[in-house]
């Protein structure tokens, strides 16, 4: 089996490729020129650098080396798509045969079109399956009650979201949703929540229902509990087992200097609200 890599931006394709050196695996990779890190170059065995638009190359490329399984790992904004980057003809085509574009129709439209070359999207988390969130309380302390009225609420509204495929985070204060997540990321979200209201925040990020682990895992990781401590956030809620954590040690530690509550909630794509 010959392996592959569409490295988005962030830490989560330097720990793919980490991941599969330690099993022994080299991936041949594609970089994506507006969002992946540069430092990834020289830690991969085999890597071309593409704009956001050409599928065209990425799937030569692909082809050239003999990969047969390929994964996605990092993100690529979702506001690419209207950057004015100018994408080759096998993009336009498939773009053209889209009803909407949201998250899971554009990656779902990559994933066909690697598919017509034998070439089969994969679970992102293949090489890094112990990086996913457990079930139970992480940190030192345990949420209190008013923080669990909130992941109760938020888990009921962050679900409706990602179902809709709007974003997977929001951020509840008193039982009342303060920001919801659209295009702009966790770490943003939770920064203008602390605009709107500082202190007192519970930060619920969900897994999609029935989530695709191909694409668009739920991340967390240092960055995230730094802008939760920024925007006076207290509790972070996360879904058991369909949430990658990265830098889980550092991310606790510093949860716990600050009395940050993070707790791995059961996936759950249903609830009621009283």
């Amino acid at each position: 089996m010959t392996y592959g890599l569409i490295a988005g931006n962030g830490q989560f394709p330097f720990l793919v490729l980490d991941g599969a050196k330690a099993q022994g695996v080299d991936l041949s990779v594609v970089a994506i020129k507006e969002e992946t890190d540069p430092r990834l170059g020289p830690l991969a065995n085999e890597i071309a650098w593409v704009g956001i638009g050409q599928l065209g190359k990425m799937i030569s490329f692909f082809k050239q080396h003999g990969v047969t399984q390929v994964m996605m790992a990092g993100q690529v904004k979702h506001v690419q798509i209207f950057s004015g980057a100018m994408p080759d003809v096998r993009m336009v085509k498939m773009l053209w045969r889209l009803p909407r574009r949201n998250t899971n129709a554009l990656i779902g439209g990559v994933a066909d079109e690697l598919a017509k070359e034998g070439i089969e999207l994969i679970d992102s988390t293949h090489f890094i399956k112990d990086k996913l969130a457990p079930e139970g309380v992480l940190t030192r302390r345990k949420p209190s009650e008013e923080e669990l009225a909130n992941i109760e609420y938020g888990l009921f509204v962050a679900n409706e979201i990602a179902r809709l495929d709007l974003g997977q985070t929001i951020v509840v204060r008193g039982r009342a949703c303060v920001a919801v997540e659209a295009m702009e990321g966790t770490d943003e979200v939770i920064r203008r929540a602390g605009e709107l209201a500082k202190g007192r925040l519970t930060v619920v990020k969900v897994s999609k229902p029935g989530q695709d682990m191909r694409f668009d895992v739920p991340v967390v990781g240092l960055p995230t509990v730094e802008k939760m401590i920024e925007a006076g956030a207290t509790c972070l809620s996360i879904t058991t087992g369909k949430t990658l954590i990265f830098d889980r040690e550092e991310m606790i530690k510093l949860a716990d200097r600050h009395k940050v509550s993070i707790i791995g909630s059961p996936e759950t794509n249903s609830a009621q609200t009283t």
